[in-house]
């Protein structure tokens, strides 16, 4: 079977710092109330989402907590976690990772989150030049796996010291947990095709996708290491490609240029991220340049950091835009829209179908009944039945 006849292992984001209907404005949002969290979680997991990707930083709960309160509610969910070496010793992060393996009987996944604002890091205890920190990272991970791997770890290293570190409880996936990693940086791909299973990209055009792809696999071929591929992109889609094209222009439709204006000064001067300088120059803060390449729409990344882009259009257009991207070796979407609940029903229900990714059935009473097909009829006290062509 080639990559582009394997269903796409697809994720969903829960949003720990709030979700919303527009953009760049303060109309219809909601707080990160975690009953709210969890009717988005429950949802994904019963319409047939693989994972959930939880972010990281100041303005997010906390990734762990809200993964161990998310996980009673759900049954197949994966929680995709942040690591952020330096904010915690790598022996505590290990007992955190091990215990929440188990309480999710092996549905855990982490993220290591390295980069970021140096002023937000600052704050966490965390002063070490962009390139070095991942020197950083490639000691406190030594320390890390040993004890997952192992029980035990000892490292007299130039920023992680560890002597007779113990972790008393092994985690369900052996020898850890998976590791995932995203980075765009010389330093942030060598660091991981040493140690991540999977690289994800932001949602760049696929040219730029295949080329920073190709440089990964060299770099883990280089130490004999195979790494997999995964994107992490917005979804608009409706029923037609024009419905689709008018809700992204709602979704901006409150944003304002004085804000645009003041979040993009703020990307360039407070991040050293390369990811997030490739994601702004792909539209220039510009919204006459925002389709970046056919479907992909750059709107969301005028003021929000991080992932920018969404696809954009009816099912059969974004399917075909997202086997461009499996083409390339991408075997793995993390998803999101706004409201992210209304959008995961819409993204389920309207392009799983095309991507051949299974949905968990529904309810007797809807679909096929008897040789007979059930019609909705809004919900009356009478079902309409049509019977079915033989």
């Amino acid at each position: 079977m080639s990559i582009t006849q394997k269903p796409i292992d697809f994720l969903w984001f829960i949003p720990t710092s709030g979700d919303g209907s527009y953009i760049g404005a303060s109309d219809l949002n909601r707080a990160p109330d975690n009953r709210y969290l969890r009717e988005i979680a429950v949802a994904v997991d019963r319409l047939g989402y693989s994972g959930v990707l939880l972010p990281t930083g100041v303005s997010c709960e906390e990734s762990f907590v809200t993964a161990a309160s998310l996980a009673p509610f759900t049954e197949r969910l994966k929680f995709l976690v942040a690591i952020r070496p330096g904010t915690a010793s790598p022996a505590y992060y290990a007992r955190l990772a091990s215990t929440l393996d188990r309480i999710t009987e092996g549905r855990l996944l982490l993220n290591i989150v390295v980069g970021g604002a140096p002023a937000e890091l600052a704050g966490d205890g965390i002063f070490l030049p962009h390139d070095e920190r991942y020197d950083h990272a490639e000691e406190f991970f030594q320390v890390f796996e040993d004890l997952l791997a192992t029980g035990k770890a000892d490292l007299d290293g130039k920023h992680i010291k560890a002597k007779e570190a113990r972790l008393g409880f092994p985690s369900i996936q052996q020898p850890r947990p998976p590791l995932y990693f995203g980075g765009s940086s010389d330093a942030g791909i060598e660091f991981s095709t040493g140690r991540a299973d999977k690289y994800l990209t932001w949602g760049e055009p696929p040219e730029q996708v295949a080329e920073k792809v190709a440089r990964v696999r060299k770099s883990a071929a280089a130490k004999g290491r195979d790494v997999s591929f995964g994107i992490r992109l917005h979804f608009i889609v409706r029923e037609t490609d024009e419905e689709a094209w008018e809700a992204a222009d709602r979704l901006i439709s409150k944003l304002d240029d004085e804000t645009i204006a003041k979040a993009q000064a703020h990307f360039a001067t407070a991040s050293d991220s390369v990811g997030q300088q490739r994601m702004a120059a792909l539209h220039g803060g510009r919204r006459d340049k925002l389709e970046v390449s056919p479907n992909l729409w750059a709107g969301i990344g005028l003021v929000r950091s991080g992932a920018g882009t969404a696809l954009v259009g009816s099912p059969k257009t974004v399917a075909a835009r997202l086997r461009e991207y499996q083409e390339i070796g991408i075997e793995t979407v993390i998803g999101s829209g706004y409201p992210h609940l209304e959008e995961a029903y819409r993204v389920a229900e309207l392009l799983f179908p095309e991507l051949g990714i299974t949905t968990l059935p529904q309810r007797t009473g809807f679909g096929s009944e008897f040789s007979q097909r059930t019609v909705f009829s809004g919900g009356g006290h009478q079902t309409l039945r049509a019977v079915a062509a033989s």
